[in-house]
């Protein structure tokens, strides 16, 4: 159960109420026939205290055996746990330990010696490089948005960026030799690693159209027989264009067969390609890829909808399987790293309320992206929820709305936060108008990323994609003259005015002097 699962990692503030225990305690901790147990994380094995009389079932922690301090350097140096009642505070507890304490030597080696993997098991936590509590019970939250509701069937890794997410989930599974997909239209990160990165590692790239009807097609006709990754953006960053991930793994599977991951194998030694999607823009809100058959990989940065407010860096990686998950954890425990206690403590603070706000976002984004639409000096508008969307007909089946199987179809119906527009003109012209109308807004903030409860926009052109040539990036649909915006909580009319006065003071030459 989550409930008892979260809540079990908060019963780590009374483990140990201190590092020193008086055999007077101990004493009395016997006489009232209870034994300290260590917490671990398993739903069935966890229990606070048990009698003498009963048979454990769980491991008991030995008790531990360093003397109350006397000196003042050694009281300094101590470790002071608060006692029973600490783990019923309502939130869980972020706990910054570095390091945890061991029962003895066999239990170090046997931690040590544990095939990687996202989540601790009855052995409990050994170093926060590779998984600490407060880490775990927001990664076992962004798992369970993700549809996953055991562990046995799927975990989540949760890393200090969205980039850091993504390349640790490609690392994972690709060595020199190997050969990858990706869209045109991928996140521009994404794109630097590959060029910067991968292909100097011997990797292969082959950049292809993922959206609309004819993109599952266009992926067909890049397999390789070394294609190991087929990576996926959608919506796409920054065009809002869709892919059909249905049809994506459909082919996959028809070409190189159905995916059949063996527990303890080597992720590199699977011959079918890794199918990954890059959900960032939907959120499991919407998008619930890992429900898509023939999917293997959720990834999302967590710093736009799912933290919500701004305030944090973080990515998180979700999977059924367990060889990727074994090659993942690995990468973020010798390359990459876990995302730090107090950034998990906002990301789950954040996420308990992504429902209310996706609604909102929509409703204002649906408002904006009409207006834009009606607007002179505006050429195209790109935002799922508009019937003249390119990819309208597979927009209802990915945007969810955060609706379970028992709601009504169509109830709380909205498209996401995302919009991006093209300024009329070409060439300079369009980029010097698009960087303009950037600059003449007073509400909307210019900054870059997304998601948050303010609104952003930002020019990719002369911003985010700057390292793309521009060639393959008009070719992707990120014309000179596009501008993305992600719509925030404000009043919606605010957001509509503002983006009209900004449009208004330009014409043909630029932005008019105010």
């Amino acid at each position: 159960m989550m409930f008892d699962k979260i809540s079990l990692l908060s019963l780590l503030f009374i483990s140990n109420i201190s590092a020193f225990t008086l055999d007077t305690t101990r004493t009395t901790l016997l006489s009232n026939n209870r034994r300290v147990l260590r917490v671990g994380t398993n739903d069935d094995e966890i229990t606070s205290s048990s009698s003498s009389s009963e048979k454990p079932t769980t491991r008991v922690n030995k008790e531990i055996q360093h003397h109350k301090p006397k000196s003042f350097a050694t009281k300094c140096a101590s470790l002071y746990h608060p006692n029973k009642g600490a783990e019923r505070g309502l939130a869980p507890p972020v706990y910054f330990g570095s390091t945890f304490l061991l029962d003895d030597a066999s239990h170090g080696a046997r931690l040590h010696e544990k095939r990687e993997a996202p989540y601790t098991d009855e052995d409990g936590f050994v170093y926060s490089r590779w998984g600490s509590p407060t880490n775990e019970a927001a990664a076992l939250q962004i798992a369970a948005l993700e549809g996953i509701t055991d562990i046995a069937d799927g975990q989540c890794l949760l890393f200090n960026s969205g980039m850091s997410a993504i390349t640790s989930a490609l690392m994972a599974v690709l060595k020199a030799g190997d050969h990858a997909i990706f869209p045109y239209t991928v996140y521009g990160g994404t794109h630097e690693f590959m060029k910067e990165f991968a292909t100097q590692w011997g990797i292969t790239v082959t950049y292809v159209d993922a959206a609309g009807p004819e993109g599952p097609e266009n992926y067909k006709a890049a397999f390789q027989n070394n294609t190991k990754v087929v990576y996926t953006e959608t919506p796409a960053n920054p065009t809002c264009r869709l892919t059909d991930l249905e049809g994506v793994a459909k082919i996959v599977d028809e070409h190189y067969g159905a995916s059949n991951d063996i527990p303890g194998s080597d992720p590199h030694a699977r011959k079918r390609p890794w199918t990954m999607c890059d959900g960032t823009f939907a959120t499991p809100y919407h998008q619930r890829v890992l429900d898509v058959p023939g999917m293997d990989v959720s990834i999302h940065s967590a710093t736009k909808y799912l933290g919500g407010h701004s305030d944090i860096l973080a990515g998180s990686v979700t999977s059924r399987s367990e060889p990727f998950l074994h090659g993942c954890a690995k990468v973020q425990k010798l390359i990459t790293v876990p995302l730090n206690p107090m950034d998990s403590f906002l990301l789950a603070r954040g996420v308990r309320t992504l429902d209310v706000r996706m609604q909102r976002h929509g409703e204002n984004a649906l408002k904006v992206a009409q207006m834009l639409e009606e607007h002179p000096m505006v050429d195209k508008v790109f935002y799922p929820g508009l019937p003249s969307h390119p990819d309208r007909y597979l927009a209802d089946s990915i945007f969810k709305s955060g609706r379970d199987d028992d709601d009504e179809d169509g109830s709380n119906q909205t498209y996401g936060g995302m919009i991006s527009f093209i300024t009329i003109g070409d060439g300079e012209e369009a980029l010097r108008r698009a960087q303009n109308v950037c600059e003449r807004l007073r509400v909307i903030n210019l900054a870059v990323s997304l998601g948050g409860v303010e609104s952003l926009c930002e020019h990719p052109a002369s911003m985010t994609h700057t390292m793309i040539p521009r060639e393959q990036r008009v070719a992707g649909g990120l014309h000179d003259g596009l501008i993305r915006i992600s719509v925030g909580l404000e009043k919606a009319s605010d957001l509509v005015n503002d983006l009209k006065t900004a449009l208004d003071l330009c014409d043909k030459d630029g932005c008019a002097a105010e």
